[in-house]
């Protein structure tokens, strides 16, 4: 019995999720979700992360938790550097650790514990049961509040010598804008929602993206949506010149608005070499946001492979 979780600033969600059989793919067989405790304190979360877990599980035998973590973890997935959403205590704490405490204290215990930043666990669950499933080589893409990315390569989740490699968000793309990550020019700062929904309000359109798709061919709505769409096509541009992926998945809220896939193509194709621009591969999500929750669950069984 495997647990998947997905820690978001605002909702907490845990599900049981089945192992996977012979000709297969793996199913959500039930699921918590819970509003995140408000300081978004460690042992608060920890605790909610037990209890949600006990309610799912009972006293079934767990084989496995793995967590997807929204910031930056070290390079032996066991604790997280920044939670830059989310209390200072999370700074240097033993994620493991703590959740181990948490279950003791339900009188729980899981046979592993793992943990992974959230973005890459989009990557793995849209490969464990998703649009990737049978692809080696790929990159995910979430687009929301930040620019999310995570990168599968030979079938191996790919995280760096310091575990922060796949931040596709902060790819340079233009200007000099400061990034909350604290370098500046970086894609989110355009592409990402919050930078979108600065340009719509400077010109009086709805800050809601997908109101303000609807509105194209009004040039004010093309102005902000087009200066979007640019940013997320020089990225993905920019990475399948240097990654050569099979498929690009692209997923989060934005993604959903009717008609972006098309319109990204056709952006990104002019910043492709002649020989790439006949392979590009876009494909929006297929698990949408409950691609962390596969991901997290599918920890245990692709730590062999990372």
């Amino acid at each position: 019995m495997r647990i998947g979780v997905d820690i978001g600033g605002h909702t907490l969600v845990t599900a049981l999720v089945s192992e996977p059989k012979a000709g297969e793919l793996p199913r959500i067989e039930k699921i918590d979700t819970a509003v995140t405790p408000l300081n978004r304190g460690s042992i608060e979360i920890m605790n909610a992360i037990a209890d949600a877990v006990l309610c799912l599980a009972g006293a079934s035998k767990i084989s496995s938790i793995g967590i997807g973590v929204p910031g930056m973890l070290d390079a032996e997935r066991r604790r997280s550097y920044r939670l830059p959403n989310f209390s200072e205590c999370w700074d240097g704490l033993d994620v493991h650790a703590a959740l181990s405490e948490a279950l003791t204290r339900h009188n729980l215990t899981a046979g592993s514990i793992n943990i992974e930043n959230d973005a890459n666990c989009y990557a793995l669950g849209e490969g464990f049961a998703g649009e990737a499933v049978g692809v080696s080589n790929y990159v995910t893409f979430t687009l929301g509040t930040g620019i999310g990315c995570g990168i599968v390569s030979g079938g191996r989740l790919i995280t760096g010598s310091h575990g922060m490699a796949g931040e596709g968000g902060h790819l340079v793309v233009q200007g000099d804008s400061p990034c909350r990550c604290g370098g500046k020019g970086h894609a989110e700062t355009v592409a990402a929602a919050d930078g979108t929904e600065v340009r719509a309000i400077a010109k009086g359109l709805p800050m809601d993206f997908e109101e303000l798709w609807v509105m194209r061919g009004s040039p004010d709505a093309d102005e902000v949506i087009d200066a979007t769409l640019d940013a997320m096509a020089r990225i993905i541009a920019s990475t399948c010149h240097m990654l050569d992926p099979e498929v690009v998945i692209i997923g989060g809220g934005m993604s959903k608005a009717e008609g972006i896939m098309e319109a990204l193509t056709e952006m990104t194709i002019p910043y492709l070499s002649n020989p790439m621009k006949k392979l590009l591969n876009l494909r929006r999500s297929k698990l949408g946001n409950r691609a962390p929750l596969f991901g997290a669950a599918a920890l245990a069984s692709m730590r062999a492979l990372m």
